[in-house]
C-alpha cells in the first residue's frame, strides 16, 4: 500500500493518488520499489508535473513521446527504430540533458534514434545530423548539409551550423 500521510493510519485512496503528480506519486509510493521506479523515471523525464489521472489525450506530442519511452527503457531494442519528432519541445535545458542520457540508454540496448529536433544540445550530441534549409516553410526543404554535428558546424551554407560551431568547437 502507498506510504502514509501524516501520521493518519489510512493510506490514500484510489482518487487521491490519481490526484498526485508523477513525482508526489513517486514519493507517496516509496515501499513499492517497482511503482516508485517507474514514477521517478517518468520524473527524470521530465512528466514529474502531469497528474496520474490525467487523460492521455490532454498530452502534447512530447509528452507523450517521452511516456512511451519509459516504457520502453528496460527492454532489448535490437533492431528497433525510435522515431522522434521534438521530444525536446518544452523541457528545461536540465531536462534536455536527462533526454539525452535516456536516448543514449536506448541506443545502448540496440535501438536506433531519429530525432526531428531544433534543441542545439540534442544536435550537438547527434552521431549524425541531416539539416535542412535554408528557410522554414517554402524556403525549407533542401538538404544543406549532412554529417556529424562538427561537420555540419564546418559548414558555411549551413544556418545550424553556425548555431553549432560554440558547442562543438573545443
Amino acid at each position: 500500500s502507498p506510504k502514509h500521510r501524516g501520521g493518519d493510519d489510512e493510506g490514500l485512496t484510489l482518487p487521491e493518488l490519481l490526484a498526485l503528480t508523477v513525482e508526489d506519486a513517486a514519493e507517496a509510493t516509496a515501499d513499492l520499489k517497482k511503482v516508485s521506479s517507474r514514477l521517478r523515471m517518468l520524473a527524470q523525464l521530465g512528466l514529474g508535473y502531469l497528474t496520474l489521472g490525467e487523460a492521455t489525450t490532454a498530452l502534447s506530442g512530447g509528452e507523450a513521446q517521452r511516456l512511451k519511452l519509459a516504457s520502453e527503457l528496460d527492454r532489448d531494442q535490437s533492431g528497433t527504430v525510435f522515431v522522434l519528432d521534438e521530444p525536446s519541445i518544452g523541457l528545461h535545458p536540465l531536462d534536455v540533458a536527462v533526454l539525452l542520457n535516456v536516448l543514449q540508454g536506448l541506443i545502448a540496448r540496440g535501438g536506433t534514434v531519429i530525432a526531428i529536433d531544433h534543441d542545439l544540445d540534442l544536435i550537438a550530441n547527434a552521431d549524425w545530423v541531416i539539416d535542412f534549409g535554408p528557410g522554414g516553410g517554402d524556403d525549407g526543404g533542401r538538404i544543406i548539409a549532412t554529417g556529424t554535428p562538427a561537420e555540419v558546424a564546418a559548414n558555411p551554407v549551413s544556418l545550424t551550423g553556425r548555431f553549432l560551431r560554440p558547442l562543438v568547437d573545443d
